[in-house]
C-alpha cells in the first residue's frame, strides 16, 4: 500500500470512529475522504439508470444430494495448500459423500491453479459427468471470472448439480444464475472447511442435504437500518460483484436481498466499491441488505459507518455481523432462493426445499 493509500485511510478511519460515535449519519454526507457530497451524483444517476420491475427467470433447485452421492472438487480459482485441502476433504467424506479429484487438480501456474483453459477444462468435465451430484470448490483466491466464457453452462442446464463456494467463487455464483438460473450455494471451500467449526460444517451438511428449513439467527448482529424484507438471496464477495459490473455476467440485484462479504480491503476501497455499485443502479429496488464478516478491513464499526451512510436514502432493513463468509464460521446459504430478512428478530430465514423445482 502506498504511503498516499496510508494516509488516506488513517484519516478515513478517524472520520468513521468520530461518525460512528454519532451514529454515523454525518459522515462526509456521501463522499470518499478529500471530496464533496456524492448526493448530486447519485441522484443523478438515479434518475438516469432507474431500475425496472424485478425480471428475474424463475429459479430451479438442483437435486440435492443423499449419503452416498459422488461429489467432485474443482479448482477454479486459486492454488491450494495440500494439507488444509487434504483436511476438507475429509469433512465432506465424513458427511457420507463419496469425494472424487479430477486429474490436474494440483496444477499450479502462478496465482492460478493452471491455465484458463485447463481450469475451465477440469470444471466442464464435473458438470459433463452424470455421476458427479456435486460440485465443491478447492479454494477462492483469484481466476473463477477470467473462465467464465469457457464454462459449459447449457451442460449445467441439462444436468443440475449442487455447486458450493464463496469468495473469489462469487463470480461462477452470479455466471450460473445469469445462465442457467440455477440455485447455488454461498458456503465453505475444501480449504476453509480444514478449520471450521462444528456449526459452519452441519449448515453445510443440512443445506445441502435439504434436511430442514435454512435460518441464520445473529443474536449479536447490529441492526443498521430497521424493517423487514423478502427477497431473493443474491450476492456474496464486494470486490468480485464490483469486478463484474459493466460485463455480461453482472448481477441484478433487483427485489434482491443483498449479502456481502469481504477480507482484507480498507474502509476507503469499501466505500469506493459502494459508491460504485451505488452510482451504477445496482441498489435500486432492493428489498434488503445483510453483511457478513469483513475480515481485516478495519474496526466494524467502521465499516458499518461507510454502510450506514451509503443506504441512508433507502427505505430497506439492512442487518450487519452475520457468520456468513471470511471467518471460521461461515454459514451456508441458497443463492437465488427467496428468504425473509427480519432486523427486529436479527434473523435471515428461508424455507424448507426438498426436491429440484421451483425454490
Amino acid at each position: 500500500m502506498s504511503s498516499t493509500e496510508n494516509q488516506e485511510n488513517t484519516l478515513y478511519r478517524k472520520a468513521c470512529t468520530a461518525g460512528a460515535a454519532r451514529g454515523g449519519a454525518d459522515i462526509d454526507n456521501g463522499a470518499a475522504p478529500g471530496v464533496g457530497s456524492g448526493s448530486t451524483l447519485i441522484n443523478g444517476c438515479r434518475k438516469l439508470s432507474k431500475k425496472m420491475a424485478a425480471n428475474h427467470p424463475a429459479p430451479t433447485f438442483p437435486p440435492l444430494l443423499k449419503p452416498g452421492d459422488r461429489v467432485g472438487i474443482a479448482a477454479p480459482a486459486g492454488p491450494f495448500e495440500r494439507e488444509r485441502f487434504d483436511r476438507g476433504v475429509a469433512v465432506l467424506e465424513s458427511m457420507g459423500f463419496d469425494v472424487r479429484l479430477p486429474g490436474g487438480l494440483n496444477a499450479v501456474e502462478g496465482y492460478l491453479a493452471g491455465s484458463d483453459d485447463h481450469r475451465a477444462a477440469v470444471f466442464n468435465a464435473l458438470l459433463a459427468d452424470a455421476e458427479i451430484k456435486g460440485i465443491f470448490c478447492a479454494r477462492g483466491g483469484y481466476g473463477s471470472m477470467r473462465i467464465l466464457e469457457r464454462i459449459d453452462f447449457e451442460a449445467l442446464r441439462r444436468r443440475p448439480k449442487v455447486f458450493v463456494g464463496f469468495s473469489d467463487i462469487t463470480a461462477l455464483h452470479a455466471a450460473i444464475f445469469k445462465s442457467c438460473a440455477l440455485v447455488t450455494f454461498h458456503g465453505p471451500v475444501v480449504t476453509s472447511l480444514a478449520a471450521a467449526d462444528a456449526e459452519t460444517v452441519a449448515a453445510l451438511h443440512r443445506a445441502v442435504i435439504g434436511d430442514g428449513p435454512i435460518r441464520v439467527s445473529a443474536p449479536e448482529a447490529r441492526v443498521l437500518r430497521a424493517g423487514r424484507g423478502r427477497g431473493m438471496l443474491a450476492g456474496g464477495n464486494l470486490t468480485t460483484l464490483c469486478h463484474l459490473l459493466g460485463t455480461v455476467w453482472a448481477a441484478d440485484f433487483n427485489g434482491c436481498i443483498l449479502l456481502l462479504e469481504d477480507v482484507g480491503e480498507a474502509p476507503y476501497r469499501i466505500d469506493r466499491m459502494l459508491f460504485q455499485m451505488k452510482t451504477a443502479g445496482c441498489f435500486e429496488g432492493l428489498s434488503g441488505l445483510v453483511l457478513g464478516h469483513f475480515k481485516n478491513c478495519g474496526p466494524p464499526e467502521c465499516i458499518e459507518a461507510v454502510f450506514r451512510r451509503m443506504t441512508a436514502d433507502l427505505d430497506i432493513p439492512v442487518l450487519s455481523g452475520l457468520d456468513v463468509g471470511h471467518g471460521r464460521r461461515n454459514i451456508t446459504l441458497p443463492l437465488g432462493k427467496t428468504v425473509m430478512l427480519d432486523t427486529a428478530a436479527k434473523t435471515l430465514d428461508c424455507e424448507r426445499f426438498f426436491k429440484a423445482g421451483p425454490p
